[in-house]
């Protein structure tokens, strides 16, 4: 957000509401699928950059 000026209230068009915002920005919540590929599209960022796969214990 920081690099590209974006603000809290910009974020609205692809997570939903002021409040959704909030919750993803305070780790409350996690992105949903819909809004991964929102931000992506309009933020011209690869997926890979906000999905986060969950850390799996190595098999021995």
């Amino acid at each position: 957000m920081q690099q590209m000026h974006l603000k809290q209230k910009d974020l609205v068009p692809y997570i939903g509401n002021k409040s959704k915002v909030s919750e993803v920005l305070n780790r409350k919540i996690n992105l949903s699928l819909s809004m991964i590929t929102n931000l992506a599209a309009a933020l011209h960022l690869p997926l890979e950059t906000l999905i986060q796969l969950p850390n799996k214990p190595v098999a021995r």
